[in-house]
């Protein structure tokens, strides 16, 4: 009878060992699922995350134009010298900056100071000085001309250094002042383009492959309706002032005459003055800047067709020209680096630095203390297949 009983109790312990071990199988089978989920999806996801929001792109242009001409438009040359001198500080080489000007204002019977375009009544700055460029001055400033620019529909007989060489990686900056109305901008007073031929020029652009991204900015009466037509993706747009409204120059010069700058450009590069090269100011601070109390009207921004957070766009993405590098640290002797580095348990971790570059890792990390765990891509794969066989080994083995 006594032994009857404890067979009983071995036979009820060895029952309850076996459940056991089921609902260990059943609480662990979802860590496999998860290391295996975590090895596959994870680099997708934050490489995805990474190019929202970054640019991706890896040259820059601009092309500043000055669609007026006449003594009286002083400002609209010396607005686009402005930002042509602002993009050129920032690294943009003028191998990939088009201007295009009247070019009638410097060397002017009236200007008081012969060869020179200031933006200010102080007049510390000439913007014309001796290292200019101007690719398209006089009557080659045209809507023609201009179409033809951005779209690259050029004959053989075009120098390279008069076209957009852009290609799917170009970061564009497209800046036009000048004189305009409900949905056109004068060309030297002789011709209009309007804001459907903008947006046609700008999809003939996207189809071509030849913009990564677009930041079109424009100052001029009622500039807003200039980009409400554009429909291609990836494009920045932000104008002066809405339907209806003019837009307005900020300050003349009792010497030359005339204003030397309109507000909205003049706000615009009061702001990018304080930012160099390295700089990780932002668009939205920017257009923080551009409101009605400073510009006197209301400028407007179109983000619609862009796909990344303006919030998250750098200024140097389409006024400057960094190229980041990275540095190679590795040492040199790399093989018998790592084969002192491998019999030398105490420098084990310096070894980790010599991984190959671009190796997914996983992992998790304290960030209040100095304990880190990473799993490579297919060190989780491996661990997670081998835990899922060592719990069905338990499975049957409990069975």
């Amino acid at each position: 009878m006594k032994c009857k009983q404890k067979l009983y109790k071995q036979e009820t312990a060895t029952h309850i060992i076996l459940i056991e071990m089921r609902l260990w199988y059943l609480l662990l089978l979802p860590l496999t699922f998860w290391l295996q989920v975590v090895a596959s999806e994870e680099s997708s996801t934050g490489s995805h995350f990474e190019s929202i929001n970054k640019s991706n792109h890896t040259n820059n242009w601009a092309v500043l134009v000055s669609t007026s001409r006449f003594w009286f438009n002083y400002r609209h040359m010396a607005n686009v010298l402005s930002f042509y001198r602002t993009v050129k500080r920032l690294g943009i080489p003028d191998s990939q900056i088009i201007l295009m000007l009247s070019d009638d204002v410097a060397c002017n019977a009236r200007n008081a100071f012969p060869g020179t375009v200031f933006n200010n009544m102080d007049q510390a700055l000439d913007l014309y000085g001796n290292s200019i460029e101007v690719d398209y001055r006089g009557y080659d400033v045209t809507v023609e001309n201009f179409v033809r620019l951005l779209t690259d529909r050029w004959g053989p007989e075009q120098p390279r250094s008069k076209r957009l060489l852009t290609d799917e990686n170009s970061n564009i900056f497209i800046y036009l002042t000048g004189h305009g109305g409900n949905e056109f901008l004068k060309f030297q007073d002789a011709e209009e383009i309007g804001a459907h031929d903008i947006a046609d020029a700008f999809a003939q652009m996207h189809e071509k492959k030849r913009y990564n991204e677009i930041f079109f900015m424009i100052d001029t009466c009622q500039a807003n309706t200039m980009y409400e037509h554009i429909y291609s993706p990836n494009i920045l747009c932000i104008g002066s002032s809405k339907l209806d409204e003019s837009s307005y120059s900020h300050h003349s010069d009792m010497d030359i005459g005339v204003a030397v700058i309109d507000r909205f450009t003049y706000f615009a590069l009061d702001f990018l003055e304080r930012i160099n090269r390295d700089s990780k100011e932002t668009m939205d601070k920017l257009f923080e800047i551009l409101n009605f109390e400073n510009v006197h009207s209301h400028a407007g921004i179109r983000t619609d067709l862009f796909k990344r957070d303006v919030s998250e766009v750098l200024l140097t993405d389409f006024f400057g020209n960094v190229q980041n590098v990275a540095v190679d640290t590795t040492p040199k002797d790399i093989l018998n680096t790592t084969k002192r580095l491998t019999r030398d348990s105490a420098s084990l971790h310096a070894l980790k630095k010599l991984r190959p570059r671009g190796q997914v890792e996983f992992g998790f990390e304290d960030g209040d203390s100095t304990i880190n765990f990473h799993l490579s891509k297919a060190s989780s794969t491996v661990l997670g297949l081998g835990l899922t066989g060592l719990l069905l080994g338990l499975w049957k083995y409990a069975s």
